[in-house]
């Protein structure tokens, strides 16, 4: 018996429906990143993308826990002199609910190329609408 190594085309991938409503940041992103890289299935194999895709809505009604609120900072860098910026956990949460998440996201996947390709698979929205309904998404509630 030889153990069944998945090829990157033989993987098919399903559609998750998150509802991120009321739900602690780390732990929503701690499920995704499995979810994206496929480690809930029985074929995971390191090297190959097995992942599903996964659609979260209501991004601007995740919550964090503790002090976090006051003492987050997010910063980006416009790669000139006195360019940096930052942004409190309240003012990304305003603006760009979205990207919390993201960040969230993207610091719990591989620091790879496979890394980056996994993290276009996870697609976000601020409300509980979504343009993937095409793809017939299944619901998926999380246990958190």
């Amino acid at each position: 018996m030889s153990t069944y190594m998945p090829k990157p085309g033989e993987v098919t991938a399903n559609w998750h429906v998150v509802d991120a409503s009321g739900m602690v940041l780390g732990r929503l992103a701690s499920k995704v990143a499995l979810l994206l890289q496929g480690k809930h299935k029985a074929t995971y194999t390191p090297h190959v993308d097995g992942g599903d895709f996964v659609i979260i809505v209501n991004a601007q009604k995740i919550t964090v826990t503790g002090r976090k609120a006051e003492v987050i900072q997010y910063d980006t860098y416009s790669r000139h002199p006195g360019g940096r910026m930052t942004y409190s956990y309240r003012t990304m949460l305003e603006k760009h609910p979205e990207k919390l998440i993201e960040l969230a996201v993207r610091r719990m996947l591989p620091k790879s190329k496979m890394g980056r390709n996994i993290l276009s698979k996870l697609k976000i929205y601020r409300d509980d609408k979504h343009p993937h309904s095409a793809q017939q998404p299944k619901a998926l509630k999380l246990a958190i």
